[in-house]
């Protein structure tokens, strides 16, 4: 599940959030044309080589196989992009030798599309059980006894069902396996995750030019999404929050009008081949209160020592804790107390939205370069408004760098 589909699923009947799964469009915009054309998707030889990577971490650890259902790892390492259901779609990376690819006779063709790497491919019949052909494959590539790592994400049925039907294997996590090729992004990733952010910033600069009084947030969202495609990105998320909503982070279900005086806090995406942007932008229809402009102010001076704190080797977790301690110090909080900042100071992004590891207080991940996280230290005052503004950034040997640069005031936003 991509990120926030639940959240967008449930907030499309509302007026105050976001919008669905499948994004609303308004009238396609003029002026705006495509920023991607030249943007280059992941190589079938990059892919290869991330095998090859998880292959020879197997083996150091003794496992061998993993099963890695439907989503974004099967994505990274196969290029297979299918939906989950109830019908099992899985793969069988073994230690050594070919992938093999479970899936539904009748999905065969379809999965077979996107399939970027060869292997086999496996299918099974509706009457037939998935796991047999599973634990078949396992056996087949030297890895029916011994330790069989599952992707985390896997659904427990599917654990359940391999493990009753092999026995002989000893289920260990795949977790840390998966985030030992996934953490630190290649720079054809980079190249991706630059032109999401580039389209989302400008379809984001398009919006603030044509909101007006008295649209609602599915309008705003529509928008946004519209110059989104114009611009060649695939919308992924539009959570557009107005009014009291903006104190909310993911909204709330009371209607909400753009007027005078709103604050609009958008919070954005889009994938290019795949790889996601996210960001945040906050302002006021009109002229700001000096409650505004100064809780504004506060926000952007917490973005900037979020990154200030990020150096090479330090604990990703000790960034959102040096955002808190200034937070504080002002007034806000404290930790993760209302008005404030109740959620984590980032996460990181690459092709989900929401990836390990995460800008909050207690995550020991040491800082590397090739990492990529949000910041987004918002602050919110319930019954009153919010402010969150949002960048993503990779570390680099000196220093974080930004995807798209911080917006300079409540006046100019963007």
């Amino acid at each position: 599940m991509r990120r926030r589909a639940f959240l967008t699923a449930a907030a499309f009947a509302v007026a105050g959030s976001a919008i669905a799964p499948r994004p609303a469009t308004a009238a396609a915009p003029v002026g705006l044309s495509s920023m991607t054309r030249d943007a280059r998707p992941i190589s079938r030889e990059e892919r290869v080589a991330r095998i090859g990577k998880l292959q020879r971490l197997m083996g150091e650890q003794g496992v061998g196989a993993m099963i890695m259902e439907s989503g974004s790892s099967l994505e990274y390492f196969t290029g297979v992009q299918w939906r989950r259901s109830e019908r099992t779609t899985a793969a069988v990376i073994p230690a050594k030798g070919e992938v093999v690819l479970v899936t539904p006779a009748f999905e065969e063709p379809s999965v077979r599309e996107t399939l970027a790497v060869g292997g086999e491919v496996r299918p099974w019949n509706e009457h037939e059980s998935p796991f047999t052909v599973l634990a078949g494959a396992l056996r087949d590539r030297g890895a029916g006894a011994g330790k069989l790592a599952f992707e985390d994400t896997t659904r427990l049925y599917i654990v359940d069902g391999v493990r009753a039907t092999a026995p002989a294997l000893s289920i260990v996590s795949g977790t840390a396996l998966v985030r030992a090729c996934r953490l630190i992004k290649s720079p054809t990733e980079l190249a991706l995750m630059q032109t999401a952010n580039d389209v989302t910033l400008a379809a984001l600069r398009h919006v603030h030019a044509n909101a007006r009084p008295g649209m609602s947030p599915g309008e705003i969202g529509a928008l946004m999404n519209s110059a989104t495609v114009a611009l060649g990105g695939s919308p992924e998320f539009s959570l557009v929050l107005i009014n009291e909503a903006s104190a909310y982070p993911h909204g709330s279900k009371q209607p909400q009008t753009l007027r005078d005086g709103s604050v609009i806090l958008m919070d954005v995406g889009c994938t290019v081949h795949g790889y996601q942007s996210d960001i945040s932008r906050t302002w006021v229809m009109g002229s700001p209160t000096a409650k505004q402009r100064k809780v504004w102010d506060t926000v952007k001076r917490g973005q900037e020592i979020a990154l200030a704190a990020a150096r090479l080797g330090v604990a990703v977790g000790t960034i959102d804790d040096a955002v808190r301690a200034y937070y504080e110090k002002e007034g806000w909080g404290p930790g993760y107390k209302l008005p404030g900042l109740s959620h984590r100071t980032g996460h990181g992004i690459g092709l989900d939205g929401h990836e390990p590891p995460y800008l909050v207080h207690g995550d020991a991940t040491p800082l590397e370069a090739g990492m990529c996280f949000s910041d987004e230290p918002g602050i919110y005052i319930p019954g009153e408004f919010g402010i969150r503004l949002e960048d993503c950034w990779r570390m680099t040997e000196a220093g974080p760098k930004l995807f798209t640069p911080l917006a300079k005031s409540i006046d100019d936003p963007i």
